[in-house]
């Protein structure tokens, strides 16, 4: 009988490997795929990796968090050139409105604000929306529906008691915010889950309170844009539209 001869082994890598190869181009193609249409999270992101890198034994998950991972904070304002373009841009818009004499623009707290005088939204110590402010207010709203941003409506007033005893410069500073809250949500001018509205009273005062002028300017209510997507500030009378109907 003749002696087997040894079976030939086909040239290049194992069938297996080419196998196994696929299936690993795949998944990265497909987590590749994920990450392009995914909102990056820094925070979250380094934490996948210690996670990854512990699984497969490079190092462990909780050293990768503790030396790799930014510092993040919840609260980050627009950068100054995003908000200097954004200023010029609400500007040229306001102008075209021809509303820019009703309204005051500034760029503070890493934000742009429209300022609207108490004057022309509300009568002294009341809380009821003028019907000449509603055309206004219209106006505003379009201006801002189109801007991927948050708005937050702030009530302003001096530092005067007000006529009625039983209520405090803070809750006639909220009920004037709901109310333009209110106003935009129930002819769904602007999305509810972009708005909240915010009474300070009179803690942020734009003047010293030295005289009629400067307090009327104190008497106010502040249109905040911002692109704040966790922060929510730590203050009395928050309303979140996110959270609760302002009805």
């Amino acid at each position: 009988m003749s002696p087997r001869k040894p079976k030939k082994e086909p040239a290049g890598a194992p069938a297996w490997m080419v196998t196994y190869s696929d299936m690993v181009t795949l998944l990265l193609t497909f987590f590749v795929l994920l990450l392009s249409m995914a909102n990056m999270d820094k925070r979250k992101f380094f934490d996948a990796i210690g996670s990854l890198k512990g699984a497969f034994g490079f190092l462990q998950s909780s050293s990768v968090s503790e030396v790799n991972k930014p510092q993040v904070i919840s609260y980050a304002p627009m950068d100054d050139d995003y908000v200097a373009r954004l200023y010029n841009r609400v500007q040229s818009m306001l102008s075209r409105l021809r509303i820019d004499r009703e309204i005051d623009l500034v760029q503070d707290r890493g934000a742009v604000i429209l300022r609207v005088k108490e004057a022309i939204l509300f009568d002294a110590g009341s809380s009821e929306l003028k019907p000449q402010a509603l055309p206004i207010l219209r106006e505003i709203a379009g201006l801002i529906k189109p801007l991927p941003l948050l708005l937050r409506i702030e009530g302003h007033t001096d530092n005067q008691p007000p006529a009625d005893p039983r209520i405090s410069n803070w809750d006639i500073s909220v009920q004037r915010a709901v109310t333009v809250l209110k106003f935009y949500a129930s002819e769904d001018l602007v999305p509810l889950d972009r708005m909240s509205a915010v009474g300070y009273g009179d803690r942020r005062p734009v003047a010293p309170d030295l005289g009629p002028d400067e307090q009327a300017i104190n008497r106010r209510v502040e249109f905040v844009l911002e692109n704040l997507n966790e922060y929510k500030e730590q203050l009395p009378y928050l309303i979140d539209a996110a959270d609760q109907l302002p009805f």
